[in-house]
């Protein structure tokens, strides 16, 4: 397979090698293992995703059909030395986290969901006995995953205005309230569900499968980004899970940012493969649009939005690459992972719009490949924190003192 990938030089190829848009040779820090791994997704992704996202896309359809093709691939979980002989490198993740968004930010967004979020909190906050019965059956997608914590009035500020709520009756925990924009809610197998106790007022992480009776999922609609991602309106009426359900080590809001600090870092890389997916269509573009009898490419104002957008990503990979090598070494911070997704989703708005501007009227249809990356960079700019909270994670470990309210 490496060799078909290496050899072959049609236009989608080219549009695939990662010298276009990795001018500084980051991929070059992976291993031959590793690097044979993100070559077999690649063909994957090449293969079955990248001729079907538009069309997804535009009719906010999930491809289900892919989900067993996925758990082909055995990429979920390798960073958890429990259950896999490979352990991968967050170096690694990182690079498979770009390489789906690369091709489409919408399965990325599912594959986040489900090995990140839903996982991680488990793998972080559940007991050996939980780990072992719901993990296993995730790592090939016999069991999708979802995370619900945001909710219709608390996004930001879920921290202390959480108003989903726990009680606890015998050995049950009874469950009410909603929660919003939960991505993979409408087909999940299973969700992690935040809530706070109504006795203690501590926010508590619980997994709720499906077919729990009043648990409710309604596909959210009109979406102008991420359309191929399955948000849901999750509605919590009663609903009764048996007290070994409760994750054993979820007992603060402190657990609950020990995930997403993970997961912020995956965001980040997201980020910049969107950037590189827009910059390699647009750049294709640019050499094959012929204006004023010659290429788009050879205008000079249309080589200054080259130039940028490949700045953009070489600076934002750059910053990643760094974050993920903090993150193995066990020496990364909550504020280094808030300045990276801030920093690489801020770069990523520029990236696309000038992806856009070099294609005119072209480039707001779904035809010539930045549309998508254009609509979708906006949620991805703003889910797992805003710029704005982010950038006040920062602005506390610069000064020492929190500024939220």
């Amino acid at each position: 397979m490496t060799d078909t990938i290496t050899t072959q030089t049609s236009q989608t190829e080219t549009a695939f090698a990662p010298h276009l848009s990795d001018s500084f040779g980051y991929e070059n820090l992976l291993d031959d293992q590793q690097r044979e791994i993100i070559l077999r997704v690649r063909a994957f992704l090449r293969e079955k995703v990248a001729p079907i996202a538009d069309d997804a896309w535009e009719r906010a359809e999930f491809p289900h059909h892919l989900i067993p093709e996925f758990g082909k691939l055995g990429v979920v979980g390798l960073t958890y030395p429990e259950f896999t002989d490979r352990v991968q490198s967050r170096l690694f993740s990182g690079f498979l986290n770009l390489e789906m968004s690369r091709v489409d930010p919408s399965i990325n967004t599912f594959f986040g969901v489900h090995s990140g979020l839903a996982l991680s909190s488990i793998y972080l906050c559940g007991s050996a006995e939980q780990r072992e019965r719901w993990i296993p059956s995730m790592l090939d997608f016999g069991t999708v995953g979802a995370f619900g914590l945001t909710e219709p009035e608390h996004g930001s500020d879920v921290a202390g205005g959480l108003a989903t709520t726990a009680r606890r009756e015998g050995d049950t925990w009874v469950l009410n309230g909603a929660k919003r924009w939960i991505g993979n809610g409408t087909f999940a197998d299973l969700v992690v569900i935040w809530a706070r106790d109504e006795e203690t007022n501590k926010v508590l992480g619980f997994v709720v499968e499906k077919g729990t009776p009043g648990f409710s999922a309604t596909a959210i609609t009109g979406k102008i980004a991420l359309r191929t991602v399955q948000n849901a309106d999750i509605v919590l009426d009663d609903v009764r899970i048996p007290a070994a359900n409760k994750l054993a080590n979820a007992n603060s809001f402190r657990d609950t940012a020990r995930v997403l600090k993970v997961t912020r870092g995956g965001v980040a890389w997201g980020s910049v493969g969107l950037q590189m997916g827009a910059y390699e269509k647009a750049r294709q573009y640019v050499l094959d649009r012929q204006q004023f009898g010659r290429p788009l490419a050879k205008f000079q104002l249309v080589q200054e939005h080259l130039a940028t957008m490949l700045a953009n990503i070489t600076t934002s990979l750059g910053l990643v690459v760094r974050l993920a090598q903090l993150q193995d070494a066990g020496e990364d911070t909550d504020d280094q992972a808030a300045l990276a997704k801030s920093t690489a989703t801020l770069a990523m708005r520029d990236t696309v719009a000038r992806a856009r501007e070099v294609m005119g009227g072209n480039g707001i249809v779904l035809e010539h490949g930045v549309a998508r990356f254009f609509a979708d960079a906006e949620a991805i700019y703003s889910y797992e924190g805003t710029k704005e909270v982010n950038q006040l994670i920062v602005g506390r470990a610069i000064t020492g003192m929190g500024a939220f309210v």
